[in-house]
């Protein structure tokens, strides 16, 4: 299965008429944070496949639907923060937001991530006693403690991100969060059984669908 993941900023290959003619293999999108509500809705809209989406630290405010009211989220789209779906085969899940740096919302300290983390543990051994394994795709808006993450606050990853990943063995971990400016800049890291794909702007990624049910 092709994924179109996103994250971080708009891309003009990607907001683009040819969008359809570009990235038409595609059959699922993932958001991974920080991008205004009308580029995810021309995304979901123009290839016509499900987008599952986190929100990132700099999550839009005020902005308005056609009714004048406030609009919380992206039409058409599916926010999955703690939650687990399955879809078309694939076992994925969501945790949203960056570290704690300053007030505003969907930042978390280390410890509350964990807690989230831990809280969605439950899925997880259930997908694995159900389907032989327990996810196939994390989504998160920041990256893991220690990879792909930088020294400063609002950019270090978290240490919840290296649990999900030594113990339940998603084959990919997808954030956003961190940009690269230099073109020597890892962009994929492999960390055990998870390959962690930092998607800032967009990547596609083609994914094997596991057979069991």
């Amino acid at each position: 299965m092709k994924i179109l993941a996103v994250s971080d900023v708009v891309v003009d290959l990607v907001h683009s008429p040819a969008i359809a003619e570009r990235f038409g293999d595609v059959e699922l999108v993932l958001g991974c944070g920080d991008l205004p509500f009308d580029y995810l809705e021309f995304i979901v809209t123009m290839l016509g496949k499900p987008l599952y989406y986190v929100f990132g630290n700099h999550a839009q405010k005020n902005v308005l639907s056609d009714d004048g009211s406030e609009k919380m989220a992206p039409g058409g789209c599916v926010n999955i923060h703690r939650r687990v779906v399955k879809h078309k085969g694939l076992l994925i899940a969501g945790l949203e937001g960056s570290m704690r740096y300053r007030e505003g919302d969907h930042q978390y300290t280390q410890w509350e991530m964990h807690v989230m983390a831990r809280a969605i543990a439950p899925l997880l051994i259930w997908n694995r006693l159900r389907y032989g394994r327990a996810l196939d795709i994390l989504i998160a808006h920041a990256p893991p403690y220690g990879i792909h993450d930088d020294t400063d606050l609002c950019h270090q990853g978290f240490r919840a991100f290296l649990y999900l990943m030594e113990r339940f063995k998603p084959r990919y971990l997808i954030h956003g969060h961190t940009h690269l400016y230099r073109h020597d800049a890892p962009r994929v890291t492999q960390f055990g059984e998870t390959t962690v794909v930092n998607t800032y702007g967009y990547q596609v990624i083609d994914v094997d669908v596991p057979t069991r049910e």
